[in-house]
């Protein structure tokens, strides 16, 4: 297995789509985010090589508080988090890396996250909906039948620090992210096609 973040890791996620830009996947609405992540999956499929990606300092002090996040969770449900790398869809270039697997039903999506966006959490209660598609997807993607989505921010006073709200399996959400997925990597694979086949006339129609 190899480890979340390492050359190995990258190596394996290289050409698939991932949990993590399933929302790319589903933005019809806003073509430019879709366009632009099926040209990385090209690219990493016609290179080999994954694209690099940005990380700003709010992603960089994520991964680093992460692991003190996991064992902030583990202390308060007593759920053992099982870290995992990078998990395939059994015949789709698709696939998650979640941050953890629980017993044999669940999973779990850790974020370190500001004090305001931990406060709106909060407040607003459920989990936010711009996590939902990488939520369901990783339950479509392992078949498990939960995932805790735990939000955690040290700077807040102790009883604010974690928030963890379960959820269930939407089979109904997973369906439609299926068919998009499968959409998408159609179009991917349609594009390879072509720029191998230097039939460029079919690209541009």
């Amino acid at each position: 297995m190899n480890l979340q973040g390492t050359e190995g890791w990258l190596q394996d996620r290289c050409g698939h789509v991932t949990a993590s830009e399933f929302a790319s996947v589903l933005a019809k609405g806003q073509g430019k985010m879709r366009a632009a992540y099926m040209r990385r999956i090209l690219v990493e499929r016609l290179t080999g090589k994954p694209c690099e990606t940005y990380h700003n300092f709010d992603m960089e002090r994520g991964l680093i508080q992460e692991p003190y996040a996991r064992l902030a969770y583990q202390a308060e449900t007593g759920n053992l988090v099982e870290v995992v790398g990078f998990i395939k869809h059994q015949t789709l270039m698709a696939g998650c890396s979640p941050d953890g697997l629980i017993d044999e039903d669940g999973g779990a999506e850790i974020k370190s996250v500001i004090p305001t966006v931990q406060v709106e959490t909060i407040i607003a209660g459920g989990y936010p909906n711009e996590h939902r598609a990488q939520v369901q997807g990783s339950l479509w993607i392992t078949g498990r039948r939960w995932w805790d989505f735990c939000s955690f921010c040290p700077d807040l006073p102790e009883r604010l620090r974690l928030y963890i709200f379960r959820v269930a399996r939407d089979e109904a959400y997973i369906k439609t992210l299926e068919a998009e997925v499968r959409g998408f990597l159609l179009e991917v694979q349609t594009r390879y096609d072509v720029l191998m086949g230097n039939d460029l006339k079919v690209m541009a129609a």
